[in-house]
């Protein structure tokens, strides 16, 4: 997920899985790797989660001056506490009530800082946190030279787009009942595409469950009675 503000598309902003698998995977801040990775002196990571901390303490270990900015505050992030202590530990800079409204370039199609807008935590939404708002004539300049956005995913619509049949949840998560099965006669689903995002072992869970039905199906297939009715 990204903010869709102006500004978004220039260079040395990145998405926290690019930034990772590129560490991770592309050996990126390994010298002599075809896929260097430089982040410059400045990185700002944008969110508050899981992601967001492994973004920034990764960043950290590759030399940059790390600061996190979160519309809430520390008390609402949705990481796990630990994940946040080890990092304010290690160094970075927790930047609370802050929301980046435009990003700025620098002439050369590369990020160069962002404006931002103060926030404060006004009447709670419907799951209850209370709902960050924007303090008029709060504005300010805030310099980056890699700005990393760590807000959460959103399922691929791919697969939803091109399957008739297949019912959707308003956040783009695919409908299932307690052991996998969609809409869809034969289609099974599990982890983040049915439940939105969670753990791997969450999806583990799920995919046990579903191989289990599948296989129970297979023995006796009743394709009258795909899902079972549900009591009003």
């Amino acid at each position: 997920m990204f903010m869709n503000i102006p500004g978004e598309n220039f260079g040395g902003i990145y998405s926290a899985n690019e930034i990772l698998t590129r560490i991770s995977l592309m050996h990126a801040a390994i010298p002599g790797y075809d896929t260097p990775l430089s982040l410059g002196k400045n990185v700002v990571v944008i969110g508050a989660g899981n992601v967001a901390m492994d973004a920034a303490r990764s960043s950290l270990r590759l030399g940059a001056k790390v600061t996190i900015m979160y519309r809430r505050t520390k008390a609402e992030a949705p990481a796990r506490r630990e994940e946040l202590e080890h990092a304010l530990e290690e160094g970075i800079t927790f930047m609370e009530l802050t929301n980046p409204v435009r990003f700025l370039g620098d002439g050369r199609g590369w990020v160069c800082g962002m404006e931002c807008i103060k926030m404060q935590l006004g009447e709670p939404d419907e799951k209850g946190r209370r709902r960050p708002v924007e303090i008029p004539n709060s504005e300010f300049f805030f310099e980056a030279d890699t700005v990393i956005v760590a807000l959460g995913t959103n399922p691929n619509p791919l697969i939803s787009s091109t399957t008739p049949g297949l019912d959707i949840t308003k956040w783009g998560t695919m409908v299932v009942n307690e052991t996998g099965r969609t809409s869809k006669p034969r289609v099974w689903a599990g982890g983040d595409a049915a439940t939105g995002a969670a753990t791997v072992i969450s999806a583990m869970g799920a995919g046990r469950k579903a191989a289990a039905d599948i296989i129970a199906w297979l023995e006796n297939e009743d394709t009258e009675n795909w899902l079972p009715k549900t009591e009003e």
